[in-house]
């Protein structure tokens, strides 16, 4: 029987091999492996003879067969010998004598539990591994708090690997950017092109150049564009801690084209000690991130609603709901307490089949409506009065808006375009030449363009193109949007996913967002609106982007990956509008050997216009050291940096590649990784019985199996082709700790011990696993696009009625809920729990009750990544067997 190693598990007859419960670990290379007794394999099996010891570690892997298949055959094993787990000092695992013995649940931070007997067949492993032994993601997560919480990291040139993302902790720049806005997948590059290569470690950055302070950290700097000193002359670099200074301050050495530069007399400093006196009275002499304030100054951003008038939207009863809320939205900005926002210039527009354009002018007696027929060859009539400033106009655009839901529906066309109101919104924008956010309000149902899209194509692995990639129309009126810093907004309030072109490309494309609603007739549905709807009018962004990344003269940048439209040069990217959640991966490649004196340096220059129109640069540069050591370069990787890295590329390169590719070669790149890092960086003799893992990447196998099986990579027919491109696009736009929460998603436990005490925290997370939901317990399970509460069958009356105000299971109903507010300890931390999590989501989440045994409970399934995928994909266990039977093949070939 062969097993494909590309897709350890799917599709593949379960098997047990009684005994197998776990291996020794060697995760951290400052502590070298102990001397391990030689075990026997499993009653009834022999070693085969080519895996048998003979002269070290080389000689026992097992015989070399083809990559795409594994020897599973039971009279001859794969692997020598597997071992259960104990621990030992700083990672380093060693046996114990009875595979049940009570040692086997001791590992630290490893929660044990009952297994939910409705799921437990997806905990098990096919080789009898016990997968509570393997490397945990919330151990990790778990040790890193303990030791970073509540702290400072300083962020210093050439400074060690910072923090967790989901750490809470204070991070001080000092020379270097911090992590909130670049994280790299290694701190030590390789010197040599050949090293790098060998490694199979991809070196990249991670940038998220409007990432916002948290913890009490000092905002970005902002200096005025006359008073910094300027950067490079010859690359156009800007100025960094990165330069060195000579001729006492009279040039400056650029890491990023290697050239001199002279310093005008104006700006001139002496220096001490290489570095000018006045280093601390200018951020971009001392400090890794800053803003320049440019003296020129553009257009303000606009706001413009457009909405769906159709006679589909008028029946509805949407269309009222609507416009209320629009009016409430226009009377908060107009009053609120920031008063520059009545300055915001808004137009409205209507549509069906045709364009409704208003002059709103507040010197005309009351507003005038112009109809464009012409829709192939939009026309504006005027261009005075469509963008007016909201204090002048805002009654005007609340009586136009209280007058839409009254339009006769018989008048009414019954068909409208979502590409109409934006073609239209552009034209608007294009007249006035200033940025904007465009709002558009759909309410009929989506129409095919004109080259129609196979869903067949999404599971072909010669068509996946027709699916992922934008149509021309779409991708020629998003890089009209892209030149004019247009941002669409799309509120759809219809079914997508049933017929129809999915909606998603322009509004991800430009930096906006598409949001979906059953039905605006729900309470529930209703205030998600409310939500949605201010957040994406509050949120700030930066209009007419463009990242430009530099890096030192030895690399060069080789690919980027992201929300956005590739244009010529890959080290430079322009984007119609980005926020702080926005985050790009850039990889670099050596061009020849690295000076390991100086380093790598590595810039990321933002220049945007702001809201108001003001122009601004933000810099962000960090200096990384460099090694002839492989060991280096392994031990300062860290994994939830490469899964982010890995996320982009593989969602990008989908576009082109076959789905079973990209699987393929995530799970090589790691292999070899693996294989790389026990063959030249592990200096005593392992067994083939022990899986040799780099410290800070000990939970990459996890991370990458959640990838590989995502909705997004594995063929299956359990989620709609319009659902998997939603969630493609959001992904990929995702820094570094919402990429992991999606991909490894938080289970927090509301009850942890029989008296029932409630401490719903984000710090208390348990393994995605369905071992780890008990009958008898309450479990928030919580990702960047889903907030589903667990209720066990068996849960005390007592928690029930802390929660819902009930006490019989049965009344309970599985679905969308809002919970009630109840004044006892339980419900409050609750409710306060709910609420952080739902700020760091882009959009409002839909809080989802699930009942132990319901039909929806495979929802829940979806979200226990450890385990095997409810579309076949492996299990963390039976992926980590594949992955160290394939390196111990690669080590010996």
């Amino acid at each position: 029987m062969e097993i494909p190693a590309s897709d350890p598990g799917y599709g593949h007859q379960q098997q047990t091999w009684e005994g197998w419960n776990g291996w020794d670990v060697i995760t951290s290379p400052a502590c070298p492996p102990t001397a391990f007794p030689t075990l026997s394999p499993p009653s009834g099996y022999h070693l085969h003879p080519s895996c048998a010891p003979q002269n070290g570690p080389a000689a026992m892997g097992p015989t070399a067969v083809p990559e795409s298949t594994v020897n599973s055959d039971l009279s001859q094993p794969v692997t020598a010998y597997w071992s259960p787990l104990q621990p030992h000092c700083n990672g380093v695992y060693k046996p114990v004598p009875d595979a049940r013995s009570p040692a086997q649940t001791s590992l630290q931070g490893i929660n044990s539990q009952p297994t939910s007997p409705i799921s437990s067949p997806k905990s098990e492993s096919r080789y009898g591994l016990d997968p509570q032994l393997l490397p945990s993601v919330v151990q990790v997560m778990s040790e890193d708090r303990a030791q970073w919480e509540g702290k400072i990291f300083a962020s210093e040139p050439q400074s060690s690997v910072p923090p967790l993302s989901s750490t809470s902790c204070t991070l001080e720049d000092r020379g270097n950017a911090t992590a909130r806005f670049i994280r790299c997948t290694s701190y030590s590059f390789p010197v040599e092109p050949q090293s790098a290569q060998q490694s199979h470690l991809p070196l990249s950055a991670i940038f998220c150049p409007l990432a916002r302070p948290e913890n009490e950290e000092r905002p970005v700097p902002v200096c005025n564009a006359g008073e910094c000193v300027k950067g490079c002359g010859v690359c156009g670099a800007f100025m960094s801690p990165a330069m060195s200074w000579q001729d006492c301050g009279q040039r400056f050495y650029c890491p990023f084209c290697g050239k001199l530069t002279e310093v005008p007399w104006q700006s001139y400093q002496p220096t001490n000690k290489g570095q000018r006196v006045d280093r601390e009275k200018r951020p971009e002499l001392s400090l890794g991130s800053y803003e320049i304030l440019e003296t020129q100054k553009g257009d303000p951003a606009v706001l413009l609603l457009a909405i769906d008038v159709t006679a589909t939207a008028i029946r509805s009863g949407q269309l009222d709901f609507i416009c209320q809320q629009l009016c409430t939205l226009l009377l908060s900005l107009d009053g609120g307490e920031d008063n520059a926002k009545a300055d915001l210039r808004v137009g409205l527009i209507t549509y069906d089949s045709r364009i409704h354009v208003y002059d709103l002018s507040p010197t005309l007696s009351r507003p005038h409506m112009m109809v464009l027929t012409d829709t192939d060859e939009l026309e504006l009539p005027v261009q005075e009065g469509l963008l007016v400033p909201l204090k002048d106009c805002r009654h005007i655009v609340e009586s136009i808006l209280q007058q839409i839901p009254l339009i006769d529906v018989e008048m009414q066309d019954s068909s409208g375009s979502q590409d109409l109101p934006v073609q239209a919104g552009l034209k608007i924008l294009q007249a006035a030449e200033c940025p904007g956010k465009l709002l558009v309000f759909h309410s009929s149902p989506l129409t095919e363009r004109s080259e129609k899209q196979s869903s067949l194509g999404f599971f072909s692995s010669s068509k996946p193109k027709s699916v992922f990639q934008a149509p021309d129309s779409s991708a020629s009126l998003a890089k009209a949007c892209i030149s004019q810093g247009c941002s669409v907004q799309l509120f759809v309030f219809s079914q997508p996913d049933v017929g129809g072109a999915w909606p998603g490309h322009i509004p991800f494309l430009t930096g906006g967002k598409l949001i979906c609603y059953n039905s605006l007739q729900s309470e529930l549905e209703r205030e998600r609106f409310r939500g949605d709807l201010w957040r994406s009018v509050d949120t700030e962004m930066a209009y007419r982007a463009q990242l430009q990344v530099f890096v030192s003269k030895e690399l060069r940048v080789s690919g980027c990956y992201g929300a956005f439209l590739a244009g010529p040069e890959s080290h430079c990217v322009v984007m119609a509008a980005l926020d702080w959640h926005t985050a790009l991966a850039f990889e670099f490649t050596h061009s020849k050997s690295l000076d390991e004196k100086r380093g790598v340096a590595i810039q990321a220059v933002l220049s945007y216009s702001g809201s108001r129109g003001e122009k601004r640069t933000r810099v962000h540069t960090v200096t990384l050291a460099c090694s002839q050591s492989l060991m280096d370069t392994f031990r300062t990787s860290q994994a939830e940096t490469l899964l982010t890295f890995y996320c982009k590329k593989m969602y990008c390169l989908a576009l082109e590649t076959s789905l079973q590719s990209l699987r393929e070669e995530l799970q090589i790149e790691i292999t070899e990784a693996l294989a790389c890092y026990r063959k030249h960086c592990c200096t005593t003799s392992v067994s083939p019985g022990q899986l040799v893992m780099p410290q800070f990447l000990k939970t990459l196998p996890v991370y990458i199996n959640s990838l590989r099986k995502s909705e997004v990579l594995l063929p299956g027919l359990r989620s709609s082709v319009h659902q998997r491109l939603q969630l493609r696009s959001v992904t990929v736009s995702m820094d570094t700790r919402s990429t992991v929460a999606q991909l490894y998603p938080l289970v927090l436990p509301l009850l942890v011990n029989a008296e029932r005490d409630s401490v719903p925290s984000m710090d208390v997370a348990l393994r995605c696993s369905a071992s780890s939901l008990q009958s008898d317990g309450l479990y928030l399970l919580y990702s960047p696009l889903t907030l589903i509460l667990w209720v066990g069958s068996q849960v005390s009356h007592q928690a029930l009625t802390q929660l819902f105000n009930t006490t019989s299971f049965l009344s309970l109903t599985s679905g969308e809920i809002k919970l009630p507010v109840l004044d006892n300890p339980l419900s409050v931390s609750l409710q306060k729990l709910i609420s952080t999590l739902q700020s760091y989501a882009a959009v409002t989440l839909k809080l989802k009750v699930v009942k132990e045994g319901d039909s929806c409970d495979e929802c829940v399934q979806r979200l226990l990544v450890e385990d095997r995928s409810p579309n076949g994909g492996a299990s963390y266990a039976d992926f980590l067997f594949h992955l160290h039977v394939n390196s111990l093949r690669r080590v010996v070939e």
